[in-house]
């Protein structure tokens, strides 16, 4: 008999990254270069066209300077970089506002969940007095004071009797908004088989990602956006990360149990999209890997391990879309005008 070949470190290398590859498939799905079709909302390039039209369209918002741009903006990852967003007379929100991109993909819309999907989610902002602060009303009556958009939506909703309505801006924003993913980044390669497309320090970190348990949650095509996750399992954070005041899902079911409970957040491109956490309160996300380190998991991550998940998580970030930023077209003479706030008094400089 032939004496077996000895194994290389090549060859044990090769072994080990084909296991790590299997057991990631079981866990991962890598984004579909080609956005999904919604059910009940037939995508059209009409309405693609439409839809990211009056994403980018301030005067949906009662002042006229607010757009879903302003806080999912597609410069900075479809996030506005900030702790809470910025709204209505300078007002902050109560939460961190989550990335856009890739949020089709997710099984509800907004840290509690209450939207079930885009549709909803898109006439949520336009109406909250903290956020866009408007009205149906005064969304439709602005619309119909355009013509480009009554010819527009006549052409998206031919069957509709009233085509200018407000669930049907929301639709156009949804099927915009489903277009807006983040395919080909290097761990969707790895999970097609490049085994050459994560380097070894994201492959250790994609190793201790799943040993650790972070991938119990944060799995599926988004790795995350699926589920539901008491914040603080094994230890709730401080105040200042978790705070008291915002008692999460339980604000939406009235339910005991869904206390501190939010929606597990993606981890696409999330090097991109600091603060974290819904309080957006941790900047950097090593201290944010170690936070769920200890928060959900129990675990003291050490320095290196902290290093290497982090390394692994560079690997999610995918091909930004590509948007050309329409020209909106202008209101009809004697159309509504924008809610302003009251003048502010002159500002006089300092003696």
């Amino acid at each position: 008999m032939l004496a077996s070949l000895p194994t290389t470190p090549a060859h044990a290398e090769a072994s080990a990254d084909a296991r790590l590859l299997e057991r990631a498939k079981g866990l991962f799905e890598p984004i579909p270069t080609a956005p999904p079709q919604l059910p009940g909302n037939v995508s059209t390039p009409e309405k693609v066209e439409l839809g990211k039209m009056l994403f980018f369209e301030p005067r949906l918002s009662a002042s006229w300077f607010i757009s879903c741009n302003s806080c999912h903006n597609l410069a900075t990852a479809g996030v506005d970089l900030q702790p809470a967003s910025i709204g209505h007379g300078w007002n902050r929100g109560g939460r961190n506002a989550p990335t856009v991109l890739n949020s089709v993909f997710n099984f509800a819309q907004f840290w509690d969940g209450r939207a079930k999907d885009l549709m909803e989610q898109a006439q949520g902002p336009v109406q909250a007095a903290v956020e866009m602060n408007s009205k149906p009303a005064d969304v439709v009556a602005f619309l119909n004071a355009v013509p480009e958009y009554g010819v527009r939506f006549s052409k998206v909703f031919p069957d509709d009797k009233e085509p200018v309505s407000f669930k049907n801006m929301a639709r156009a924003i949804e099927v915009y908004e489903a277009t807006l993913i983040t395919p080909n980044a290097r761990f969707d390669k790895f999970l097609r088989g490049d085994l050459a497309a994560l380097t070894g320090r994201e492959k250790t970190g994609l190793d201790l990602f799943m040993d650790k348990g972070c991938s119990a949650c944060h799995n599926g095509i988004n790795l995350g956006g699926n589920s539901y996750q008491p914040f603080g399992v094994m230890a709730k954070p401080g105040a200042e990360i978790l705070p008291e005041g915002d008692p999460g899902r339980f604000q939406v079911t009235k339910t005991a149990t869904d206390e501190y409970v939010f929606k597990v957040p993606t981890l696409r491109n999330i090097v991109l999209t600091p603060p974290y956490f819904h309080s957006g309160k941790v900047w950097d996300v090593e201290q944010a890997v170690a936070v769920m380190g200890s928060s959900q998991l129990g675990a003291t991550l050490s320095g290196d391990e902290i290093a290497a998940i982090a390394d692994f998580l560079d690997s999610l970030n995918g091909d930004m879309p590509k948007t050309d930023l329409p020209i909106l077209p202008a209101i009809a003479s004697g159309g509504p005008a924008p809610h302003l706030r009251p003048a502010l008094p002159e500002m006089r400089p300092r003696e």
